[in-house]
């Protein structure tokens, strides 16, 4: 027997909507019945995610635009604040979050206060991807985020440290094997300034606990800025 796959798809664009809805619906996933709910505006979604709630058929996925007409009734002015509802309101429901922008600024809060268990920024991702999108998300349990969120991250990373693009490249020498000697023939700074260099990453990165290359890469690869 199969069992019910309740999705909510919030966009303001029913073309897009009905889009992500045949997508899904030409795949076979074995055991789950999609069960598709679709809601054009901030009004309607609230309305039914907290029916959603009331009925005991909690919404198992959410699909949000975070740009949608408001309903200021409910100091519910976007897909933002309809990620805080569901978060609140339906805690085991998987958010996914659809969106024109990218900035690290907008991507950070997402993270900070919704934890969506996926961003896909719509310029993004195609058909294919979109499809490899949900089976990630909800086949294996993994978070996803598209090429230009993941892209948004790592810049922000890089201002936090301060790293310039010099940095970077020193970095990306190091994890490809080039030794430190070597570099200059890579990066147009002296041996002595890329010595200096990796020495305040190393300080910085590894809390001034000094350190090897290797520890060094190990370091930037867990904060994802390579």
């Amino acid at each position: 027997m199969q069992q019910d796959l309740n999705i909510l798809i919030v966009d303001d664009h029913p073309m897009t909507v009905n889009g992500y809805i045949n997508v899904l619906s030409e795949e076979n996933f074995e055991g789950y019945n999609l069960v598709f709910t679709k809601a054009l505006d901030c009004e309607e979604a609230y309305r039914l995610i907290m029916e959603s709630n009331e009925s005991g058929k909690p919404f198992d996925i959410a699909y949000l635009d975070l740009s949608l007409p408001p309903y200021p009734d409910k100091n519910i002015f976007s897909g933002f604040d309809l990620g805080l509802l569901i978060k609140n309101t339906l805690p085991e429901c998987i958010i996914i979050i659809l969106t024109m922008h990218s900035e690290a600024a907008l991507v950070d809060r997402l993270i900070k206060e919704i934890n969506p268990q996926g961003i896909l920024c719509k310029s993004d991702i195609d058909i294919d991807e979109f499809l490899n999108a949900f089976k990630i998300v909800f086949e294996n349990g993994d978070t996803y985020l598209s090429n230009k969120i993941v892209k948004s991250l790592k810049e922000k990373v890089f201002d936090n440290f301060k790293l310039d693009s010099y940095d970077k490249q020193i970095l990306m020498r190091l994890s490809e094997g080039i030794l430190t000697k070597n570099i200059p023939n890579y990066v147009p700074l002296s041996l002595s300034a890329i010595e200096k260099r990796k020495a305040r990453m190393k300080n910085m990165l590894l809390q001034g606990k000094g350190g090897d290359d290797y520890e060094l890469i190990e370091a930037i690869k867990k904060i994802g800025i390579i």
